[in-house]
């Protein structure tokens, strides 16, 4: 479709921004993060909640066999007792091993499952949002969308979770533990873990919007490196690559700036823990001696004192860490919630009726469209194209012919009026009863990369080998292919680079004849074709718009002189239609326009 195009997408949100800038609310993705990923989990999250205990509670038989070592074998030299010890902490190592394996394999795995999932849904839901939707996207910022918003969210189920609880789990014990040994002591020890726990709760809710915004610039320069990729014979055409150098290097300062800003805030954090946790140390230290000095606590106390302590202070460190990637975490997120929440072209309420199979009588009727509210592209159009007719819209560049055609192939729907398939309104149809029988072949031809075949067969997957060789020729495709070495499974690079402008304007038209659609929509399917090949194409398009509703659009007025009817527009109104005898009769702007383009 045309530059009409561009008037929606000022209208539209670029990725990663909002109408408000302001970061959505903890609380509403931690809600839906536990309904939609953690709670289906449950069963493993919970396998995994119990291993982590295990492992954790494991892991404190060694620091408390340490008082019995010092203070009883050790004294009184018993070594029944220390090879019973000996025992006891073997098996806690053994514990700690094989639940920090089955903590790796079970949910690591399920991690990069979930990662899986939620991709092929974003995938799933982009796809099917409506076109305004990809009006000012960039392709390569909804692919770091798709593929990176995600990564973050592998925290929430796999090791980062459990290990969130598992830390949770030592710190509460050792407390515990550590009031037995000497409550005043652990009073001493707990006063700088509630400072560090204040800053980090403050230096989370500072960072996470750091993480939001780094995916929308991680979105952006990864959108125009695509932009530069897919555009480099017009770069380079222009000697343009300085310019992208800057841009680009513009783009990847910001990321740093971004990652700077980050990385100072969590260094922060893990230079207070450190300072923070030295500091009890040295206090423990203090009070330790002293109560040793006096004969109030033995040395085995003190040891063990210690390591509970390291088990107490450890966790909590780590677990900043943790905070930091599930702050990530969740600011993925919410960077994947802005799309999933847009609503797809199929979730309209109204959309109910089945098209059944379509015989082709379009209506448009009192039809008006507007891109922006208060400017029209479209007034009050009205016509009919019976079944099995051709309607070719002409007029100058901007006059709505292409808003036309994406009208009637329901890509939109009117602002005001009812556009009519077989008498049924196609802002009701379910659109997947009607697209399936729609056939459209664009001016900007477009082909996957990959073989000649595989872009025939991307119409009709199940379609036989005669029918694809019926599609070949009538479309005269292998008039060129016969001349390739591989013939049809040819590869022909991305956006089939490596076919002239015609080649892939024949392969688009062989693809619109396998899929054999009752509607037909051509936008300018010859304006690539030299005059040899557009009277073979012109031939072939006469079978392919046979029987079926076709709407044309096109620049070349001597390639649609045997329309039923012509419908000429100017300033988004239709100001003369008629076939082309009667229109060159009148002599309007039809006569002149074809005129001009005779004379020229």
């Amino acid at each position: 479709m045309s530059q009409e195009k561009a008037r929606e997408s000022r209208q539209t949100l670029a990725p990663g921004e909002t109408r408000k800038s302001k970061p959505k609310v903890s609380l509403a993705s931690v809600r839906h993060a536990f309904k939609t990923i953690i709670w289906p989990r449950r069963n493993l999250v919970f396998l995994g909640l119990f291993l982590v205990a295990m492992n954790r509670l494991a892991g404190l038989v060694l620091p408390g066999s340490t008082k019995y070592l010092l203070d009883d074998v050790v004294v009184n030299k018993d070594m029944e007792m220390l090879r019973l010890l000996l025992f006891v902490v073997g098996g806690a190592l053994l514990v700690q091993s094989v639940t920090s394996f089955l903590l790796t394999r079970l949910l690591s795995v399920e991690a990069q499952h979930l990662i899986s999932l939620l991709r092929s849904q974003m995938q799933q839901h982009v796809s099917r949002l409506p076109l305004s939707f990809f009006d000012n996207q960039k392709t390569g910022a909804l692919v770091s969308r798709i593929m990176n918003d995600v990564e973050g969210v592998r925290n929430l189920v796999g090791t980062g979770l459990v290990q969130l609880v598992g830390g949770l789990l030592t710190a509460v014990v050792s407390i515990f533990l550590l009031i037995r040994i000497n409550g005043q002591m652990t009073l001493y020890a707990f006063l700088p873990i509630v400072i560090f726990g204040f800053v980090s709760m403050k230096a989370f809710s500072y960072i996470r919007p750091i993480f939001r915004k780094r995916g929308a610039i991680n979105a952006e320069v990864t959108g125009r490196l695509t932009e530069t990729l897919n555009g480099i014979r017009v770069i380079k055409g222009f000697h343009a690559e300085p310019a992208e150098d800057e841009v680009f290097s513009d783009g990847v300062e910001r990321v740093f700036d971004n990652v700077r800003s980050s990385l100072t805030a969590t260094s922060l954090v893990t230079s207070l823990a450190t300072l923070l946790m030295g500091l009890t140390s040295v206090i423990i230290m203090g009070i330790g001696g002293t109560l040793i000095i006096r004969g109030e606590m033995t040395v085995g106390d003190f040891v063990a004192f210690t390591l509970y302590l390291a088990f107490l202070i450890t966790p909590i460190v780590q677990m900043s860490n943790i905070g930091t990637q599930m702050t990530e975490a969740f600011a993925g997120l919410d960077r994947m919630e802005e799309i999933l929440s847009l609503d797809r072209e199929g979730d309209d309420e109204d959309r109910v009726l089945e098209m059944g199979e379509v015989r082709g009588h379009l209506e448009f009727k009192d039809v008006s469209f507007a891109y922006e509210e208060g400017k029209e592209v479209l007034s009050h159009i009205n016509f009919e194209s019976l079944p099995g007719s051709v309607t070719a819209l002409v007029g100058s560049s901007g006059s709505g012919k292409s808003t036309i055609a994406a009208l009637a192939a329901s890509f939109r729907n009117p602002s005001s009026g009812t556009i009519l398939m077989d008498g049924k309104d196609l802002s009701k149809v379910r659109l997947e009863s009607y697209r399936s029988q729609l056939g459209v072949v664009l001016q900007d031809e477009f082909l996957f990369e990959g073989t000649i075949r595989e872009n025939l067969l991307f119409a009709r997957h199940d379609a036989t080998e005669e029918q694809l060789q019926h599609a070949v020729a009538s479309a005269h495709v292998n008039e060129f292919t016969d001349r390739f070495d591989l013939g049809l499974d040819t590869v022909i690079g991305e956006r089939g680079v490596k076919l002239s402008g015609g080649q892939r304007q024949r392969v688009s038209i062989a693809r619109a004849i396998l899929a054999d659609p009752r509607i037909l929509i051509l936008d300018e399917a010859t304006s690539s074709l030299d005059t040899e090949s557009e009277a073979l194409i012109q031939q072939s398009l006469g079978q392919l718009m046979h029987g079926r509703t076709t709407l044309v659009i096109a620049h070349r007025l001597s390639t649609i002189r045997k329309a039923d009817q012509i419908l000429v527009l100017e300033s988004g109104q239709i100001v003369e239609r008629g076939t082309h005898d009667e229109l060159i009769a009148k002599e309007g702007r039809y006569y002149d326009l074809y005129t001009y383009q005779a004379r020229i």
